[in-house]
């Protein structure tokens, strides 16, 4: 198994040889014989360890076991506790879900904090089959198929390819010496219920169960490679602008799919929507219609649909006195600079007479009901009015600010000045308002 560990490594791995490199390590087999081959391969590794204080003196047995190993092997090692009970009653999860929560996060801090490349874990083909068969028994789509990635972002698994029996083998051969973990024999969780009582049959009714499995994730894999790039296709031609607020979709482009649900959550599943029947009831719905998730949200803008973030909003103002130059906002920096004339036109500038202004300013949200004097015009006009006209979208308006002196509205921010603070000939002060 070395050789073939060698040479997977040097075809499919190669990073790793010039990598530091953390091995998650409970002290079971795999991860025991995992950390063996690495060692054995002269990578530059440490370990580990996650004492979840779940069996009581087995764990901590667990724990000086790796301590044990790390010292035979002249190895650095990290050991955390946790107490798994109290994270999953506090975050309403299952002791399972709580254990890779923690054991997942504190690895990413120690590879941050301690600049590791790459984390490895010991997966290997039969927890490859095992997740399959958990996902396709829930449900799921060819994501759910296509397997345990063995490469995902610094989270690298070199014994994919091997089975728990060539692991077995290696060990046993070695002499190797692990620890068993007495949760592993228990049925009372679907992985496990498969592994000892489902796993077994298919492998007596198949003895090349595990090398087809592999080859159909294989398959599967390209299959995905495919449907990836005709998903950017798709992406790039309905996407018509991508700024930091949004993303502005062309509905048409849509349209014009034979299966647009099946784009669509391809393209939006990764921001949390579960509600597809409504995201593709956008295409046809009246503007200003919007599909909520957790973190984002769409909205139905005439011939577009929007994707934006939620943010929580800010509901504080911000008082600009005379003496500011400069002014930090959530739009970007406001400066004020007097000037002895009007140069050029730009919507993120605006030249007003200094002396009709009442300091200190405001900077604030519109409001419904907010009226102002539109440049160029006598009469007044309703912010909303004016927003129809020009043909905002609902986050548009949402996103826009007013700079305002008492209660008047000086600028509606990037768009348009008001009439009453225009320079005029009798202007002996001009007040030069950038945004940046």
């Amino acid at each position: 198994m070395f050789e073939q560990f060698e040479q997977h490594l040097e075809s499919r791995l190669p990073f790793l040889k010039n990598s530091k490199l953390l091995i998650a390590i409970s002290g079971g087999i795999d991860s025991v014989v995992l950390a063996h081959l690495c060692h054995k391969s002269g990578l530059n590794i440490a370990l580990a360890h996650c004492n979840f204080n779940l069996r009581g003196d087995e764990s901590d047995a667990d724990e000086d076991f790796v301590l044990q190993l790390a010292d035979n092997l002249d190895l650095e090692v990290f050991i955390e506790s946790f107490d798994t009970n109290e994270y999953a009653k506090k975050h309403k999860v299952s002791i399972q879900m709580a254990a890779r929560e923690l054991r997942y996060n504190w690895f990413e801090a120690l590879a941050e904090q301690l600049n590791f490349d790459y984390v490895l874990t010991a997966h290997h083909a039969d927890d490859n089959l095992e997740t399959f068969l958990i996902n396709l028994s829930r449900g799921t789509g060819l994501d759910g198929l296509i397997g345990i990635p063995e490469v995902n972002n610094h989270f690298v698994r070199p014994l994919l390819p091997f089975s728990s029996n060539d692991i077995e083998t290696y060990a046993k051969t070695n002499n190797l010496k692990w620890r068993d973990d007495s949760s592993n024999a228990s049925t009372k969780y679907l992985r496990n219920k498969l592994r000892h009582d489902v796993i077994p049959v298919l492998k007596e009714i198949n003895s090349s169960l595990l090398q087809n499995f592999q080859n159909t994730i294989s398959n599967l894999n390209d299959t995905a490679d495919i449907i990836e790039d005709r998903i950017d296709d798709v992406f790039n031609k309905a996407v018509e602008t991508i700024d930091n607020n949004q993303i502005v979709f062309k509905i048409s482009e849509f349209k014009k799919l034979n299966n647009p649900k099946a784009y669509l959550f391809e393209i939006f599943k990764d921001y949390g929507f579960t509600e597809w029947d409504d995201v593709v009831n956008l295409l046809d719905a009246q503007s200003g219609k919007q599909v909520l998730s957790s973190t984002h949200r769409l909205i139905k803008d005439r011939e577009h649909i929007l994707l934006s973030e939620l943010f929580v909003e800010a509901s504080e103002s911000i008082i600009i006195a005379d003496t500011d130059k400069q002014v930090v906002t959530p739009l970007g920096i406001l400066m004020f600079n007097e000037v002895d004339a009007i140069f050029g036109k730009q919507t993120n500038i605006i030249h007003v007479d200094k002396e009709t202004l009442k300091f200190p300013l405001l900077l604030r949200k519109w409001q419904e009901g907010d009226v102002f004097y539109p440049l160029g015009m006598s009469g007044k006009k309703k912010l909303s009015k004016y927003f129809k006209d020009e043909k905002l979208s609902l986050l548009d308006k949402e996103n826009t600010w007013l700079l305002c002196s008492g209660n008047y509205i000086v600028w509606v921010v990037n768009k348009r000045v008001d009439n009453r603070f225009r320079v005029t000939e009798k202007t002996k002060q001009i007040l030069k308002i950038e945004l940046n």
